[in-house]
């Protein structure tokens, strides 16, 4: 088997990690038919690509998928496209420039960390909803509902409606998170995807006639020098935030627990120090990357490392093959959690580094420090770990623990 056919086989979610070492040591730049672009593997590349926005673009990533469908699929996909023309994530200077600026203002450090005791209610709440039982499902019953809960607080989603959204975000998923676009996703996402869109601008319409106390409401009316987001770009941002918001959040907390579990004596340095908190939350986002691979378009012709990254051509940023480079970590597939000069890229870097990262760090550091504080005796309730199937996000489909 090829390296190209490793990539998206069972034991590749299971554990992709060999994988990316060798890619790195064989071929660190690499053409991928399965993914339909260059894959980096090498952390001082990935990160020399996202610093270069001129060169490796941001814009128009997805209308390249778009290309390679049956002119028919092309059609029927062409809202997902035009959605993902605009926004935050998919512009570059000047346009990604103007927005970063218009969205900072109301995603400030301090309105997040206003949400510090909201956040430690809700784990609370979801741990005394368990602990009757002495088991759950962690995924199931806590790392999805409390990033849901915060996020749909700063972003003005009703509670009624935190089911359909994860219905349809699942369903968006399958647009995405595969690593390339097919008719089949296309079939099962697109329905999910335009119901989404159509319920944003419904709440876009609303919080336009009676703003409220939450971060949509303060996004309409946002105004920097006359400027405003425009509605297309509103709404793209707007979905970007809310899948960011839980998808990174519920994965750290989800992998993070498994990778304590399975190193008692890291997990018994942080019961015993609990100052370790923040360096541990690093460490367990480099450990198991939440968001494992960015995209980039080559803006012209290329010569990166030896080979030829032609105008117009992807290329995959494999965030989580980075963040276990030897040459940047010394012994990478340790897990340790007083790590020092830990310089991960699990948010990312340069201009789109990801504007929600203290939130997620926060809650994840809440959300440690009451799983180990409740419940002492904590531990694996199933061997049978399911990791889901995606190239884009690494997480679990479930995590059951017993205390």
């Amino acid at each position: 088997m090829t390296l190209d056919e490793h990539l998206g086989k069972p034991e590749f979610y299971r554990d992709p990690y060999p994988i990316y070492h060798r890619l790195r040591a064989e071929d660190p730049v690499h053409w991928s038919d399965i993914m339909g672009s260059w894959v980096l593997t090498c952390y001082d590349d990935v990160v020399a690509t996202m610093r270069d926005p001129r060169r490796f673009s941001n814009a128009g990533r997805h209308a390249l998928s778009l290309d390679r469908l049956p002119e028919a699929v092309r059609e029927k996909a062409r809202p997902i496209y035009d959605h993902y023309s605009v926004g935050l994530i998919h512009s570059d200077p000047p346009d990604h420039t103007r927005l970063r600026a218009l969205v900072s203002k109301v995603f400030t450090a301090r309105a997040m960390e206003s949400l510090r005791p909201r956040i430690q209610v809700i784990v609370d709440d979801l741990l005394d909803a368990v602990q009757p039982a002495g088991q759950m499902d962690v995924m199931r019953d806590f790392a999805y509902p409390l990033p849901v809960a915060i996020i749909s607080q700063i972003l003005g989603i009703p509670a009624a409606d935190h089911e359909q959204f994860r219905y349809w975000n699942d369903g968006i998923n399958e647009l995405t998170a595969s690593g390339h676009t097919t008719p089949a996703n296309i079939e099962r996402g697109l329905p999910s995807f335009l119901h989404l869109r159509a319920y944003l601008r419904r709440l876009i319409a609303q919080r336009r006639q009676e703003p409220q106390d939450d971060l949509l409401s303060a996004l309409v009316a946002v105004e920097e020098q006359g400027d405003r987001l425009q509605e297309d770009e509103l709404v793209t941002t707007y979905q970007t935030l809310i899948t960011a918001g839980f998808e990174t959040t519920m994965n750290l907390i989800g992998s993070g627990l498994l990778s304590l579990l399975r190193h008692p004596e890291q997990l018994g340095r942080l019961r015993a120090d609990p100052t370790l908190i923040e360096l541990a939350v690093e460490e367990l986002l480099r450990y198991e990357t939440p968001f494992q691979r960015n995209w980039r378009v080559a803006a012209e012709d290329i010569e990166f490392r030896g080979k030829r990254i032609g105008r117009g051509q992807l290329v995959a940023q494999m965030l989580g093959a980075a963040n276990r480079d030897p040459a940047a970590f010394p012994d990478p597939d340790r897990l340790d959690i007083t790590r020092q000069s830990n310089r991960h890229i699990a948010f990312g870097y340069g201009i789109h580094f990801c504007i929600g990262a203290p939130l997620a760090r926060m809650e994840a550091a809440i959300a440690f420090n009451a799983l180990l504080r409740r419940f002492p005796a904590l531990r694996l309730g199933d061997d049978r770990i399911e990791w889901r199937e995606e190239i884009v996000f690494r997480g679990l489909k479930s995590l059951v623990v017993q205390f």
